[in-house]
């Protein structure tokens, strides 16, 4: 079968690699799409497992069912989790399903890039959900960012009548936009680096959206009635982004940071300020099941549109082309590979 191989962002190549073989428990997966992640184009991250077929962001059609498999069959539309809790371990009893070791071992095989997937069985236990008819395949490649996005507007007790502030307009923060919205808050103001994302923000019903510059506390003001945000979400994984998250937030708020720095990175705290304040500060990685669940019914009922992201598509072939988009966050918002 083809696959698109990860050597490094700038050398993508197809390659043929056997068909899985799957176990009595298993699933084989057909792809239909998978999405680029903003997380598969983090160089420092990927490229200790190199080479290796990235992409998570799956949807496709069981074309192999294990022979003790009887909760799904030939043809089912599905969308794959990747990583999935052991839902059993002290953190997984506590509602931390995403720092569970199970959840941070857990793949599917080989990865989302390449033409069929073996699903293993822990896998399809607790994460292969069906794709309802509402939801297209590519609409399906939404679910796991938005999954994600979701955790961390739980985490954020992101609320109706807040006001959200996002730093940082890529798919992440746009998806952050259209969730805030959704449920309820009273405005929601955009800020990056790039005018087309700015451009998306407001397409899709930011308040404001403007340039990052020098005086982002008092646009903010300026677009927020005078106030600074009650949440804000950091979605630039930069030290100078969360920093000023630090300087946007509203007495009694919360940053979310949710997207990461590389490692080893430290950055300085305005302590006293926080704390005097009242400031909360917390993080988010990753979405559990029940997350996944319900990004699925936000798609299903159109609650969440997610069609009018996707601005690239691209066969397995030219998928060095769709992770050169995504690497140089400029021109694209959602890219998706198509088999």
């Amino acid at each position: 079968m083809k696959c698109a191989m990860y050597y490094n962002n700038r050398d993508i190549r197809l390659e043929e690699i056997p068909v899985p073989k799957i176990g009595a428990d298993e699933l084989l997966v057909q792809m239909h799409a998978c999405g680029i992640c903003g997380s598969d184009v983090l160089e420092w991250y990927r490229i200790k497992k190199a080479p290796i077929v990235l992409g998570h962001e799956m949807t496709g059609e069981i074309v192999k069912v294990g022979e003790n498999i009887k909760k799904y069959k030939v043809g089912d539309r599905v969308f794959v989790s990747h990583h999935v809790p052991c839902n059993t371990c002290h953190y997984c009893l506590n509602g931390h399903y995403t720092v569970c070791d199970t959840l941070r071992k857990t793949n599917f095989d080989p990865g989302g890039f390449a033409e069929f997937i073996r699903v293993p069985g822990i896998n399809l236990d607790r994460g292969v959900f069906i794709l309802p008819e509402e939801i297209s395949y590519e609409e399906g490649t939404f679910i796991e960012p938005l999954a994600c996005v979701l955790r961390g507007q739980k985490t954020a007790h992101i609320q109706p009548g807040q006001t959200v502030f996002i730093i940082g307009g890529g798919i992440a923060g746009l998806l952050h936009l259209k969730l805030s919205r959704a449920l309820g808050a009273s405005s929601v103001v955009v800020t990056d680096i790039n005018k087309k994302r700015l451009l998306f923000a407001e397409q899709f019903g930011a308040k404001a959206a403007f340039l990052a510059d020098d005086n982002i506390p008092e646009h903010l003001k300026e677009a927020n009635n005078g106030r600074l945000a009650d949440r804000v979400i950091v979605a630039a994984g930069v030290i100078e982004a969360i920093r000023m998250a630090c300087k946007t937030v509203d007495r009694g708020g919360t940053v979310l940071i949710f997207a990461p720095t590389e490692p080893g990175v430290d950055i300085s705290l305005p302590l006293y300020d926080i704390w005097n304040d009242g400031i909360t500060i917390t993080t988010s990685y990753a979405g559990s099941p029940l997350d996944i669940s319900q990004a699925i019914e936000l798609i299903r009922s159109k609650n969440i549109i997610v069609q009018d992201m996707i601005t690239h598509r691209f066969p397995l072939e030219r998928a060095g082309e769709g992770f050169s988009l995504v690497e140089r966050a400029q021109d694209s918002i959602k890219v998706i590979i198509e088999p």
